[in-house]
């Protein structure tokens, strides 16, 4: 067996969009924008399910759990990308990259697990509206966060411990704007096989399998749907259900887009600029599609700025 010297790396390189000096001031400047805007719009999300009481609701505390996810999921990758942009360096350490890996990959899950939660509990307010208060109460909605987060926590540090035990190259050039697994897994200089099935198994199970109980929850609902006489209820029913299809689907489309067109372009800047459609404009545009036609929810952002008297 071949020694496993000068294996080990210190540092990587984030290649990040473009090496045009001229575009990196447009690039920080619009990434900066959009953090913020998904920091604040998701903050203001919690404020107001924690300000209005009206909001104390197993579909609101799943929300505010996904908003503060979003927060965290966005604050994995472009703060780095801008301290990159800001600092000219593209060096990112070992122990950086590995820590981002794996924050990067409990956000996702997490985001994955609490979209598929909030399905469950659609299906259960509109297919079983008489018993939706004692199936779905404060205990069950614990838990099922409780439990989506030992997932996550679970998932995350098995795929950390499957790169600490790949070796690479000492000059390691990632095509990424922050250090993505598949990029970091394919860049390895060791056998890559048990590493490329745990990730393959991952994503049949988790993001696929999730996929399909939410169309498996959304068929019942619109089979439901379609069972209520009144054209006012149809739409009641349909529109408490408009918002989170729609993150759903901008969530899961570009998510799966962006790993279809990786493995047909791999190494280039295409994916990274993809990627950005998921990990960075999902989580800016979730408070906006929740709060456009929400009544309950823009109430309570006027309790959080005290334009409403409690």
């Amino acid at each position: 067996m071949a020694p496993r010297n000068l294996t080990r790396v210190s540092e990587f390189l984030l290649m990040g969009f473009s090496e045009e000096p001229g575009l990196q001031s447009l690039i920080f400047g619009l990434f900066l924008s959009m953090y913020l805007i998904t920091a604040f719009g998701n903050l203001l999300i919690i404020l107001a399910t924690i300000s209005d009481s009206h909001l104390h609701t197993p579909m609101y505390f799943f929300l505010s759990n996904l908003s503060f996810v979003d927060i965290c999921f966005i604050s994995t990758t472009v703060p780095k990308m801008l301290q990159t942009i800001q600092t000219q360096s593209k060096v990112i350490t070992y122990g950086g990259c590995i820590t981002q890996v794996y924050f990067f990959t409990l956000f996702v899950v997490l985001d994955i697990l609490l979209l598929t939660v909030m399905a469950y509990d659609r299906f259960v307010a509109i297919c079983h509206p008489l018993h939706y208060t004692v199936i779905m109460n404060p205990q069950l909605c614990g838990l099922l966060v409780l439990v989506s987060w030992t997932i996550g926590v679970l998932h995350a540090l098995l795929e950390s411990l499957m790169i600490l035990r790949l070796s690479f190259h000492t000059v390691l050039k990632i095509p990424h704007f922050f250090c993505e697994l598949n990029q970091m897994i394919q860049l390895a200089s060791s056998n890559i096989f048990i590493n490329n099935m745990v990730m393959y198994f991952v994503v049949l199970l988790l993001p696929a399998g999730s996929f399909i109980g939410i169309l498996y929850s959304y068929s019942k609902i619109v089979s439901s749907i379609c069972g209520i006489s009144s054209a006012q209820g149809k739409y009641k029913a349909f529109s408490t259900c408009a918002s989170h299809l729609s993150v759903v689907s901008l969530f899961y489309c570009t998510g799966f887009g962006v790993y279809l067109s990786s493995a047909a372009t791999h190494g280039s800047h295409s994916s990274a600029t993809a990627s950005v459609m998921y990990t960075v404009v999902t989580p800016m545009l979730n408070p906006f599609i929740y709060s456009l036609k929400n009544k309950d929810l823009k109430r309570g952002l006027k309790l959080v700025f005290g334009k409403e008297n409690i």
